[in-house]
């Protein structure tokens, strides 16, 4: 058995909706080659990802929206698809968010495929951990594209989980955004367990993941919301996660632990309102990575998500996945060849650190009651839980 692989292909840069676009993956492959210039890689690490089938793909989401998915891309230039536009934007496609580009189907299939390649990797036995950072595009619907997110690749690797190997799932979402498309996919799935600690949707996308969504049916009490306040800062942010992932961890006992990781939380992030730092993306794959070996015999699966300052942010914060997963420590210093690589192409100055300057931002107003909030929220959260917990003592 491996101790972890990293599910890797060039064509995910094939996942591009225009060159404006906030959604860029190249963060993966600045990701990527920050990882290989330190040598963070063993022989076998890397393994290529398979394109996700339709009938993989149809776990979770319609046929009909499928085939429109397949049309909309269809042609050798961006928008030159056979979707009637109007059609398209029934299914949530050809938006400002979700623009039609040429290949869709095939770009959004193999993002899937390569959590269907983590999930068969750690499922089966031959590795502990697995990292798809290509993947964690959460607020794919059924019938509709949404959100920079044409495919749900959890929702599908969750259904195939399921199916395939029978395991309790426990999805753990940090992403600034919440993670709408997978909560509302196992709401009433009480072998699903999802987590989501994101900024509050007051003022942000999706304007979802309030703590009174808690499941429905069978699935009630087993989602999780920690919606928190802008500008919140880095030990609020951490106290929320370590509480609410460790209490949920307990109460659920999940078979395998799939944790996505948006690094839009940081105060870099054009798109969103939280104050973190680079230090969250280093305690956030700690735990999961913790809680995967006291409950599920190690396994964990961790996908990418949003992140959106693709240069400052997410290569250090997502590098920080994989380095936990080996337990390499890269020290203190970016390698200066990484920063002369890619300093020419970068609008901003690279960050020579793995960690962030102490004065990274001016004082936050209200940081005491922006704190007292949070932690008022992570309470009535997991109130249940703990009422449970008093009851059966």
């Amino acid at each position: 058995m491996r101790d972890s692989v990293f599910i890797y292909s060039p064509s995910y840069q094939t996942y591009m909706f225009h060159q404006e676009h906030p959604f860029n993956q190249q963060r993966v492959l600045l990701t990527y080659d920050l990882l290989k210039t330190i040598n963070a890689f063993d022989d076998g690490d890397i393994v290529t990802p398979r394109l996700a089938s339709e009938e993989e793909l149809s776990l979770v989401h319609t046929d009909d929206y499928i085939q429109a998915v397949k049309l909309a891309g269809a042609g050798k230039l961006a928008g030159a698809g056979k979707l009637p536009a109007e059609e398209g934007e029934s299914y949530g496609l050809g938006t400002e968010d979700t623009p039609v580009f040429a290949g869709m189907h095939e770009a959004a299939s193999l993002l899937v495929g390569g959590t269907l390649t983590a999930a068969d990797w750690v499922m089966s036995g031959q590795a502990l951990h697995a990292a798809n950072l290509g993947g964690g595009l959460h607020h794919g619907f059924r019938g509709r594209a949404s959100g920079f997110c044409i495919y749900n690749d959890s929702a599908v690797a969750i259904q195939y989980i399921q199916k395939k190997y029978s395991a309790r799932v426990l999805y753990i979402d940090t992403d600034a955004h919440h993670g709408d498309g997978v909560q509302f996919t196992f709401y009433d799935n009480p072998d699903v367990c999802t987590l989501s600690i994101h900024e509050t949707g007051r003022y942000l996308f999706p304007g979802t993941g309030q703590i009174q969504e808690k499941g429905s049916g069978k699935g009630y009490g087993y989602s999780f919301n920690i919606p928190l306040d802008a500008f919140t800062e880095d030990d609020s942010f951490l106290e929320a996660y370590r509480t609410a992932a460790s209490e949920v961890a307990a109460y659920f006992e999940p078979d395998v632990i799939i944790s996505q990781n948006g690094a839009d939380a940081h105060y870099y992030d054009p798109l969103t309102h939280l104050s973190a730092t680079i230090n969250i993306y280093e305690e956030i794959p700690r735990l999961a990575h913790t809680l995967a070996h006291q409950y599920c015999g190690g396994k964990w699966i961790a996908v990418g998500g949003g992140g959106y300052d693709i240069w400052r942010v997410v290569p250090r914060a997502w590098a920080r996945i994989w380095l936990e997963m080996k337990g390499i420590d890269p020290g203190h210093e970016i390698p200066p060849e990484w920063i002369a690589k890619w300093q020419k192409q970068c609008p901003v100055a690279l960050p020579s650190s793995w960690s962030d300057p102490a004065d990274l931002y001016p004082p936050i107003p209200r940081k005491p009651e922006i704190t007292e909030k949070n932690a008022q929220t992570v309470s009535k959260a997991l109130y249940a839980i703990r009422s449970e917990q008093q009851r059966t003592k």
